[in-house]
């Protein structure tokens, strides 16, 4: 029984929360903290080679996720038929609950073959997944560049230790076409579902933080729509938005952001 959890600041003492539905664990019985992200390699005990992971911005984990996870790096690691720099679990298959259609699964390295790759995991797990296939010099690139990519990253599981110190470049002219695929929520609001509407509003306010110089991830994201839209997230998932309303405010809201990208690049 594996449960990931974070260490909690409290007044007196710090403390450690621990889901009321797992399995085990019970109340009185005594456990091991140990920190995850000290984990370094491969370790033998009891005769047995424990895989260690690397855990970026992840508060707790259902534990049949982690199991997922490592019979995903399993099946990779018995594949020889590529070389990588690491493997990065990210996306809607981390937060909290079940509520994704997939796994999105980052193999940096040199020519990954990311659809041979998905035919083996969908086949021996039964779920789906959405493979990137990404060079090293290419993904720090989109880390410098790319808002998204930042964010993506925040929250993430990976085979190995990664550290990517990259001071952002912002690029005008990138940032642009990466705005102009929100203007799609202007244009066909009446035909776009919830989750459709959600990211295009998610990959607008992740370019104003951008540019903004503020921190990027989901939670900070989250937060400035609400704050900026004045609608609960799900509220956006669901499709249950006011649509007069949401369009003008995303109108004022994507002009803005568009015209701080136009002002920047003529500087």
């Amino acid at each position: 029984m594996v449960v990931i959890s974070r260490v909690s600041r409290g007044s007196k003492m710090d403390q450690i929360y621990l889901p009321r539905n797992r399995e085990g664990l019970n109340a009185g019985d005594y456990v091991v903290v140990e920190a995850l992200e000290e984990e370094i390699g491969r370790e033998k005990k009891n005769g047995k080679v424990n895989e260690r992971l690397f855990f970026y911005g992840v508060k707790d984990l259902e534990p049949i996720k982690l199991e997922i996870i490592k019979k995903v790096m399993k099946i990779l690691m018995d594949k020889r038929a590529f070389i990588y720099n690491n493997i990065i679990i990210t996306g809607s298959f981390l937060n909290k609950g079940f509520n994704f259609k997939d796994i999105d699964l980052i193999i940096v390295g040199d020519k990954i073959n990311g659809k041979y790759l998905k035919g083996i995991l969908e086949e021996k797990t039964g779920i789906e997944f959405h493979i990137n296939g990404i060079k090293n010099k290419d993904l720090i690139a989109g880390l410098e560049s790319d808002p998204l990519y930042e964010m993506m990253l925040n929250k993430c599981i990976s085979k190995k230790r990664f550290v990517y110190r990259t001071k952002r470049k912002i690029d005008y002219k990138i940032l642009d076409l990466h705005l102009l695929k929100s203007k799609a929520l202007i244009d066909n609001f009446d035909i776009l579902n919830g989750g459709e509407k959600y990211y295009l509003v998610r990959n607008a306010m992740a370019i104003y933080l951008f540019i903004k110089g503020k921190k990027i991830s989901k939670e900070s994201v989250d937060t400035e729509v609400k704050k900026i839209f004045g609608v609960n997230i799900d509220k956006i998932k669901d499709n249950l938005l006011d649509r007069d309303d949401f369009i003008r405010k995303y109108n004022s809201f994507y002009d803005k952001v568009f015209d701080l990208i136009i002002r920047g690049g003529r500087k």
